[in-house]
């Protein structure tokens, strides 16, 4: 998320939101006079939750959602609120690796190269269109953690980039 704000030329941060109220992102945007939205999801039904996000993105008049480091499934009743302008990252060269534990997968199936995609959020887990993707080699003695940090820095260069063309298209 702070890399997208940081090098928002060609679009606009409407919101920055989160289910971790106290996200150090959250704080980070507000200290940048960013409008921001938090709600927790703990006890609240899955539609009344998704209800509150869908309400702030439409009263901040958002066009395009940029998810980052959101971790929750989106209902599918979500997505096609928002079909085709719900972009995320994935840190695996799609479609290989969906899901969790990408870095690992990649390592012990002895691939060559790791690395990151950005896609189109479809209601299909990590199966939307892919956007862009950025190569990392996997080197000798390589960790998932180790390789979660190259593939971080690719992520960081990739996705603004990304979001970018995707804006302007």
């Amino acid at each position: 998320m702070m890399a997208l704000v940081e090098a928002a030329r060609d679009y606009d941060i409407a919101l920055v939101a989160s289910d971790k109220p106290d996200a150090a992102g959250i704080a980070w945007a507000r200290e940048r006079g960013l409008a921001t939205f938090t709600q927790s999801p703990k006890g609240i039904p899955k539609a009344e939750y998704e209800a509150a996000i869908h309400a702030a993105l439409v009263e901040a008049g958002v066009e395009i959602i940029a998810l980052a480091g959101y971790m929750r499934l989106l209902s599918e009743a979500f997505v096609a609120r928002w079909a085709g302008r719900i972009i995320n990252i994935h840190p695996s060269l799609l479609p290989k690796y969906k899901g969790l534990d990408t870095h690992a997968r990649a390592i012990e199936a002895g691939d060559a190269v790791a690395g990151c995609s950005v896609h189109i959020v479809t209601e299909e887990l990590d199966g939307g269109e892919v956007l862009g993707q950025a190569e990392v080699p996997i080197v000798p003695g390589d960790t998932p953690d180790s390789l979660a940090a190259r593939v971080l820095e690719a992520e960081h260069r990739l996705y603004p980039h990304v979001l970018a063309e995707f804006v302007r298209r």
